[in-house]
């Protein structure tokens, strides 16, 4: 295995979190606009109960308070709250799907927030399982969310078509982001990870990028979306060691508060706790309010003896 489950985890999260704080080529904390606060407290649900439970789940993200938030805030919380889901039943397509499907319900049904749903987590189960071939990832993707009214299975074969003409980054802005919707979000998220799959630094800073005159007024929101999913699914691929160590210094020295949690050693300590439940390595149930300590963990096995659920 090129890298570890828990290192992909943390990548996944973790990337999500930098690519919402960038903005112009540093991380400010301060504008943040918690996307992926509810990400945490699905995350929290799993840890708890050690499986989906929607009851949990929506008594716990009704503490968000979501009727304060913008539609196109939702629509983008939404697809990262389902992160956690995505990790924890990433060896499983059928049920990948199924229990995405399922959380979906929680909020109101949004055809484009589904399909967009769908894409980012089969991406981030084909890394974590280590079967993303960049090559078929779009066809794959299309095929996983099936028949659909939408757009986004044609703007990611658009995306498909554009990588393989090698064209450049202002050109698929100019294409993608002159209007802020959630389909070219998610596009401009694919095409950022696949034009630089092996350079998690370089894929958030071009889908945070938006210096072309084109693109100039597109809102904080829309490249916060871009940054965060983009970081998520070049987390997922390429680990904890793909993100930068400074960037990971600087989170550590700050202190700061990462997606409603108090500082990002403690989001480091609740991925932990995520992979031990995820593994089956032992019950724990974590309780935020109070903290906790969880030591790193490393488990070892036999080759074949550790099985898919």
């Amino acid at each position: 295995m090129r890298y570890s489950p828990i290192s992909r985890f943390k990548g996944t999260l973790l990337g999500g979190f930098l690519g919402e704080s960038l903005t112009c080529g540093g991380i400010q904390f301060q504008n943040c606009l918690d996307l992926g606060k509810m990400a945490v407290t699905g995350t929290q649900s799993l840890i708890a109960l050690g499986r989906l439970d929607l009851d949990d789940w929506i008594r716990r993200q009704q503490e968000e308070s979501l009727h304060l938030a913008t539609t196109d805030e939702i629509s983008v919380k939404i697809i990262i709250a389902t992160l956690p889901v995505a990790l924890f039943f990433h060896e499983n397509p059928i049920k990948l799907r199924q229990n995405l499907l399922c959380v979906l319900n929680i909020w109101e049904d949004n055809p484009v927030v589904r399909d967009g749903t769908l894409a980012v987590a089969y991406a981030i189960a084909l890394a974590l399982t280590e079967k993303l071939d960049p090559l078929t990832l779009i066809p794959q993707t299309i095929a996983f969310i099936g028949e659909t009214p939408t757009s986004i299975p044609k703007k990611l074969l658009r995306v498909q078509n554009l990588l393989e003409q090698g064209v450049g980054l202002s050109r698929v802005q100019a294409e993608f982001a002159r209007e802020e919707e959630l389909s070219n979000t998610i596009a401009m998220a694919f095409y950022c990870f696949l034009s630089t799959l092996e350079d998690f630094r370089l894929a958030v800073l071009q889908a945070t990028y938006n210096d072309n005159s084109q693109v100039q007024d597109a809102t904080p929101l829309s490249s916060k979306a871009t940054g965060a999913i983009t970081g998520a699914l070049s987390g997922a691929y390429n680990g904890i060691g793909g993100i930068p160590v400074n960037w990971q210094v600087l989170l550590l020295q700050s202190n700061s508060p990462v997606w409603g949690l108090n500082s990002f050693s403690q989001m480091l300590e609740l991925t932990d706790a995520f992979v031990a439940v995820w593994s089956g390595v032992y019950n724990f149930t974590l309780n935020p309010e109070e903290g906790c300590e969880v030591a790193l963990l490393s488990v070892y096995a036999a080759p074949r003896v550790i099985r898919l659920r």
